[in-house]
C-alpha cells in the first residue's frame, strides 16, 4: 500500500516581514489554521526551488518541487503549456509562451497580464494575431507561425522550421519588468544560432502592437521558449498513480509530462475568483478513486503578490487554507498525508520572484511531529526536515 498524499502548492505565497504588519509576514498575519495544523502535527523545513543558473520562473520551481533534474529536463514554459493544450510538437517546432500585455503610452509595461484579460477579448486578440500576422507571414520556405489561446493572458506562439531555436534565445520575464520600457527587454540571441529566432520574435512584437492598437491588452511579450524535451515520470519513478489539479497550462503541462493525470475543474481561473471548493472536491475524489498522490496548485496567491496587493494576498492565503485545504482535511481526515509549500516567494515589497528557500510542512500519519507550531517562513526552517533540494521532497513523500 502506498501512503496516500495530497500536496498543496500555494504559488508565490512565501514573503518577507513587512513593517505594515508590525514586522511579520503575510503568512504569519493571515488566519491559516489548516496549514498550521499540518506544521504542528508534522515535520517542517525549507526547500530551495530556484537554484542559481536557472530562470526564476514557475516551470523551474514546480519542476524542482516534483524532483525534476533541471540541468537535463528543463525545456521552457512554452513546450509545457503546449503539452497541456494537447498541441503536438515535432522536431522542427519551437513554442514560446506569449503574454498579452498592456503597454503605456510612454512605451513602458503597464500590466504583464493585460489587465487580466478576459476570455472573449483574449480569443479575439489571438484570432487577430493569426489573421493579420501568422497567415500573412513570409519566412524561409516551409516555415510557418501559429498563435494559440491559453488561459487569460497566458498564450503561445509556435514557430515551425529547422532554423528556429528556443535555447539560443535570451529573454526577460514580463512579471519582473512592470514599469520598464518594453523595447529594452525584447528577445535577443544568446548565440549566433539564436539570431534568426530572436529577430522573428522582435518582428512579431512590433507587428502585434499595430494589430492590437486601441485594446486594453495592446501588445505581446514572448518568452521561455523551447523544444519538446524528455522529462522523467514521477508515476514511474515511484510506482504510484498520481494526478494534478491546476488552472494554468504550465502546471498542467508539467504534470502531464511527468506522468500525472490532469484533472480539470470548471471555474478554475488562475486568479482570486478561482473555484477553491471545486479543486478541493477534485482532490478528495481522486484520493477516494485510488490515486496515491494528488498535486493541488493554486495560482491566486502568486497573482496578487505580483500586483503587490497585501490585502488580497492575505485573503488569498485564507481562502487557500480554509476553502481548499480545510475542505480536503475535513473530508479525508488524518489518515492521509499532507504537504504544503509555495513553489517560490513573491514578496509584496518587490512584486517578483526571488530565490529564497520556501517553507515546507509535511504531515505523515504515524510519524512524530517536530517542535514547530505554525506554518510560516520564520518557523518552518527550524524544523526537523532541515534544508531540502532536488528530489528530497518527492523521496520523502513517495519514496
Amino acid at each position: 500500500m502506498k501512503r496516500r498524499t495530497v500536496l498543496f502548492l500555494g504559488d508565490g505565497m512565501a514573503d518577507e516581514p513587512l513593517p505594515s504588519l508590525g514586522g511579520i509576514t503575510p503568512l504569519q498575519a493571515a488566519r491559516t489554521p489548516n496549514m498550521d495544523w499540518i506544521a504542528a502535527n508534522g515535520r517542517c523545513g525549507d526547500m530551495l526551488t530556484l537554484p542559481d543558473g536557472f530562470p526564476t520562473s514557475s516551470d523551474v520551481a514546480n519542476m524542482s518541487v516534483l524532483g525534476g533534474d533541471l540541468a537535463k529536463e528543463l525545456c521552457g514554459r512554452g513546450p509545457l503549456e503546449a503539452a497541456s493544450q494537447g498541441i503536438a510538437m515535432g522536431p522542427d517546432d519551437v513554442v514560446f509562451r506569449v503574454n498579452l500585455i498592456s503597454v503605456a503610452p510612454d512605451g513602458t509595461l503597464a500590466d504583464f497580464s493585460g489587465g487580466h484579460v478576459g476570455e472573449v477579448e483574449q480569443r479575439e486578440a489571438i484570432a487577430l494575431l493569426n489573421e493579420r500576422i501568422a497567415d500573412a507571414w513570409k519566412g524561409n520556405p516551409g516555415e510557418y507561425i501559429r498563435f494559440y489561446a491559453g488561459v487569460s493572458y497566458r498564450n503561445l506562439v509556435l514557430l515551425h522550421g529547422p532554423a528556429f531555436s528556443g535555447s539560443a534565445v535570451a529573454y526577460d520575464k514580463p512579471d519582473d519588468n512592470s514599469g520598464n520600457p518594453v523595447l529594452e527587454h525584447l528577445p535577443r540571441a544568446r548565440t549566433p544560432e539564436g539570431e534568426y529566432t530572436a529577430g522573428v520574435l522582435r518582428d512579431l512584437v512590433a507587428r502585434a502592437a499595430e494589430v492590437l492598437v486601441g485594446r486594453p491588452a495592446n501588445g505581446i511579450w514572448p518568452w521561455s521558449g523551447g523544444k519538446a524535451g524528455a522529462i522523467h515520470s514521477v508515476a514511474d519513478r515511484y510506482g504510484i498513480k498520481g494526478a494534478i489539479v491546476a488552472a494554468v497550462d504550465v502546471i498542467n503541462g508539467l504534470g502531464r509530462t511527468m506522468g500525472l493525470d490532469v484533472i480539470k475543474v470548471p471555474g478554475a481561473t488562475g486568479y482570486i475568483d478561482t473555484n477553491y471548493e471545486g479543486k478541493a472536491d477534485a482532490a478528495i475524489k481522486a484520493i477516494r478513486d485510488g490515486y496515491d498522490f494528488v498535486y493541488v496548485h493554486i495560482e491566486a496567491t502568486d497573482e496578487v503578490s505580483h500586483a503587490q496587493d497585501l490585502k488580497l494576498k492575505i485573503k488569498a492565503l485564507e481562502d487557500f487554507d480554509g476553502r481548499l485545504i480545510g475542505r480536503v482535511r475535513a473530508a479525508l481526515g488524518d489518515d492521509v498525508a499532507y504537504c504544503v509549500l509555495p513553489d517560490h516567494p513573491v514578496p509584496i515589497r518587490l512584486g517578483k520572484h526571488t530565490r529564497t528557500p520556501v517553507p515546507v510542512a509535511v504531515y505523515q500519519p504515524g510519524i512524530p511531529a517536530d517542535h514547530v507550531g505554525a506554518y510560516n517562513e520564520i518557523d518552518c526552517p527550524k524544523g526537523a526536515l532541515g534544508h531540502l533540494a532536488g528530489g528530497d521532497l518527492m523521496d520523502l513523500l513517495l519514496g
